[in-house]
This record gives C-alpha cells, structure tokens and sequence, in this order.
C-alpha cells in the first residue's frame, strides 16, 4: 500500500512546491478565459438581438428578410453599369490579383478535407464541420447587386477556409503540441489558452493525456 501510494505523494509534494506567485497566476489565467468566453456568449446574444430588430428571419440558415425591409433595402442597390463607372483604376487593376486567390483557397480546403479524414479518425478528434466555419447568406441583401454578391460570396469562402484552417490546425496543435510561446501570441486559436505554461515540463506531462481526452470529448458532444 505504502509502495502504490508514494509517486501520487511525490507529485502532491512537487505541485506543493511551486511558487504561490506561478499556482495564483494559473488559476488567474484560467479565470480570465472564462470570463472571454461569457462575454463572447453575450456578445452573440445581442447580435441575435440586432437581427431581430432588422426584422431577420433566420430559418435552415437561409435569411429571408421582410417584404418590406427587403424593398427599403433595394432603394440603395445601384447598377452594374453605374458601379462600374464609379469603380477606381487601381481597382478595377487589383481585381485579377484578388481572385487568383480563388486556387491556394480551394487547394487548401482540399488538403484539410483529406488531412482530417485520415488522421483525426486516427487520433480520436472530432472532425469540424464544414457547417460550422462556411456561411453564404449575404445574397439575400436587396441593396447588393451582381457583383457585389459575387464578391461576398468570394469573401465568405475565404474567411470560411481561414476558419476552417484555423480549427483544425488548433485542434492538432492541442492534440500533439498543447505547450504556450514564451512570446505573447496575439491571434491564438481558441485552444491555445488551456495550454500548458511555456518550461513547465511536470505540467506538460501531467496534462497532455487530459488535453486529449477534451478532443475526444468533442466527438461525443457532437454526437449528443
């Protein structure tokens, strides 16, 4: 009994020792990221709010708007013709540049789609849906004419792509590398707060099986 009981004395005595300063800044930490993510949820909830105010009706993800709301909207669309003509030089010049983009984002996508379908299953993360990260609804603004649909549209995949990058990679770093920079990360991925402080080796040990056993969690939330 004395012999199975001694590393889980070991490590208690281990945590003991760190610094008070190192244990109050964690727990501190962890608090603050709690606390993000209260105000994101309430941050959303007032955006559901604004879209009921614009009269909204989100329904299957598609959004219908109003009769009404939707022919005031339609006041402000302009021509193609009269948007071409107030179209700049320089911008008309920069629009091949912008949509050459259209090739690295779908290689990209391709590459995600096949990364994830072979080794998530592998590692026991749940794959992120394509539904959660792409969202096309802006067409159903009466005061944007062709080519403005056209370049939401262009716009909505790209941001949905860097969404959908951005959540993989942040689950595979979480999985295989959950350990902080030294530096400040300015524009980390939402997993990056629950990682393990940058040095703290005891902790990365002591945590990693914990971090992955989260992802898995994923999987059987999704699936609830």
């Amino acid at each position: 009994m004395i012999a199975a009981t001694a590393p889980t004395t070991a490590r208690t005595e281990r945590r003991a020792r760190l610094p008070w300063g190192v244990r109050h800044v964690s727990a501190t930490l962890h608090e603050l990221a709690e606390h993000i993510r209260r105000l994101e949820d309430q941050v959303e909830a007032e955006l559901r709010q604004r879209r009921t105010a614009l009269h909204a009706d989100f329904e299957d993800r598609k959004v219908r708007f109003e009769h009404e709301v939707l022919a005031a909207q339609k006041r402000f669309k302009k021509s193609l013709l009269r948007y071409l003509r107030e179209a700049s030089l320089p911008t008309v010049l920069t629009a091949p540049v912008i949509y050459a983009g259209i090739f690295p984002l779908v290689g990209l996508h391709v590459f995600l789609i096949v990364y994830q379908s072979i080794c998530f299953p592998v590692y026991g993360i749940q794959k992120v849906r394509h539904r959660d990260c792409f969202i096309f609804d802006r067409a159903h603004l009466g005061y944007l004419n062709a080519i403005e649909k056209l370049n939401c549209v262009y716009c909505s995949y790209g941001t949905g792509v860097a969404m959908y990058f951005r959540e993989v990679i942040g689950r595979t770093e979480k999985y295989w590398c959950p350990i902080k920079h030294a530096r400040r990360a300015l524009y980390a991925h939402p997993y990056y707060q629950g990682f393990t402080d940058f040095g703290d080796a005891e902790a990365f040990r002591r945590e990693l099986h914990k971090l992955r056993a989260e992802l898995e969690g994923l999987k059987r939330t999704s699936a609830g």
